[in-house]
């Protein structure tokens, strides 16, 4: 099979009619078709102009607001390429390495000498700020953790009779090494029973490849899996709750979206992102993770259609975003510990099927082989993006790139009016700033980093960061 049937047959995994669009007064739409969702063709791309740097807006966020962590190891990927392996194999992926990009990033986020001080300092600062005192973690409370197994996605990569991997194999999945890493944190230095933590994606199926190793040294953790896995191949079947997901640009005539129940269950939900750029949103980073986070394809017949609000459908600035409602109801966002984006190998969704190698410095023809960390969703967001729109000139430069994350910034007046809400039928509550936005300047730099009380900061850990 060549990589052009490949990409044809991923982009057909996402299909379904595209239903009850969602467009507020003032936005200007194209008619919606499946193919077009996930490949916009360069010749229609709407290039954005350069932003003006340093010019925060919302509220920071984090037990050191704004904060963002870049780990950069070379030694943490060592693969040739496409058909010398695959880079999620043992051989390639460097654990040791990812192991301590893990530590670092944990420990700089809240600046602590030791992983379980570090820890202990992010989640008393989250139940501070969620009206839940001063307390560190206690036994029993449960921890999801949201991966990015897009490449897996239900009728697509996954066999689901033998669950092993068989189609986009190097497809930029999150990798074991650093799911492994993090099971390893949580466990080992914060206390948490393998029994009380479940990790998967709920749109996708979870292969033998990324289980085994993972498996073998966590047996009790919960493997979420869309069709929870059969006889042979066991996994935990994600269901869905009762508690409701709203859109706040209030769709009509739409089969009503619910909150998985691990989500509801969990007292903490981690963000596993990977660092992607995206055909349709530009960029797809910890906000468009949680587009599986549903267990539902976001175009899937009689839903909300998720796609309509990307900027590829909606151009510019001040629009309604979906993403904002992801990163802001109480069971998703509202429960995110930390964010991470596993930048080990980068890529281009959905229509590339390897990772590429990036060429501004530091990385210089090499993988990323990087892990960023932040409390602050809205701020690694921002980071991630800029490290995208300097590597590429087209998707990651798209007309309305950033706007999610203007709204998400100042989600309680945003420059779209919209009213957003996603706990509720109609507009009740609205969200507060979900984090602080802003561009770096030509030295990687955010305000922050010169010496300002507002805005984002950007702290560079592990060898060859620039």
């Amino acid at each position: 099979m060549d990589h052009r049937t490949d990409r044809r047959q991923f982009i057909k995994a996402f299909g379904g009619a595209i239903v009850a669009p969602c467009v507020l007064p003032g936005t200007h739409a194209k008619a919606l078709g499946v193919g077009g969702a996930f490949g916009t063709p360069h010749n229609t791309l709407a290039s954005g102009s350069d932003p003006v740097p340093n010019q925060p807006v919302g509220v920071a966020r984090g037990v050191i607001p704004g904060r963002v962590v870049w780990v950069h190891d070379p030694n943490a990927a060592d693969w040739a390429g496409p058909g010398y392996g695959h880079w999620w194999e043992s051989d390639h992926t460097n654990q040791l390495v990812v192991d301590r990009m893990m530590s670092r990033a944990i420990q700089r986020v809240s600046d602590k000498s030791s992983d379980a001080k570090a820890w202990e300092a992010l989640i008393k600062h989250f139940n501070r700020n969620h009206g839940d005192g001063n307390n560190g973690y206690r036994r029993g409370e449960k921890v999801t953790i949201k991966v990015n197994l897009v490449g897996c996605i239900i009728g697509w990569g996954v066999d689901p009779k033998t669950y092993d991997l068989v189609r986009g194999v190097d497809y930029m999945n999150a990798s074991p090494q650093m799911i492994l890493a993090l099971l390893r944190q949580l466990v080992h230095a914060v206390g948490v029973r393998q029994q009380d933590i479940s990790v998967g994606d709920p749109l996708s199926l979870f292969p033998n490849q990324f289980y085994g190793p993972l498996h073998a040294e966590f047996p009790d953790v919960h493997y979420l899996d869309h069709d929870g896995g059969n006889a042979t191949y066991p996994r935990t079947l994600v269901q869905r709750s009762s508690v409701p997901f709203h859109w706040s640009c209030r769709p009509t005539g739409t089969t009503q979206d619910y909150v998985p129940v691990p989500y509801v269950e969990a007292k903490y939900l981690i963000n596993m992102a990977n660092l992607k750029s995206h055909t349709g949103a530009g960029v797809t980073l910890c906000a468009k993770n949680h587009y599986g986070s549903l267990s539902r394809k976001p175009p899937d017949q009689g839903y909300y259609d998720m796609h309509t609000s990307l900027p590829e459908k909606v151009h510019g600035s001040s629009q309604y975003r979906g993403l904002v409602d992801l990163m802001g109801h109480a069971h998703v966002g509202g429960k995110t510990l930390l964010c991470l984006i596993d930048g080990l190998y980068a890529g281009v969704h959905p229509i590339e099927n390897a990772p590429r190698r990036f060429f501004t410095p530091p990385f210089n023809g090499q993988w990323t082989s990087s892990l960023f960390a932040s409390q602050d969703p809205v701020a690694i967001d921002s980071v991630a993006l800029d490290f995208l729109r300097t590597e590429w000139s087209n998707y990651p430069r798209m007309a309305g790139v950033d706007d999610y994350l203007h709204e998400a910034a100042l989600a309680g007046s945003p420059p779209s009016g919209t009213f957003y809400d996603p706990d509720h039928a109609a507009g009740t509550a609205r969200l507060a700033s979900l984090g602080v936005h802003e561009h770096w300047n030509g030295e990687k730099q955010y305000s922050r980093n010169l010496g300002r009380r507002e805005g984002i900061e950007l702290v560079r850990a592990g060898s060859g960061a620039a």
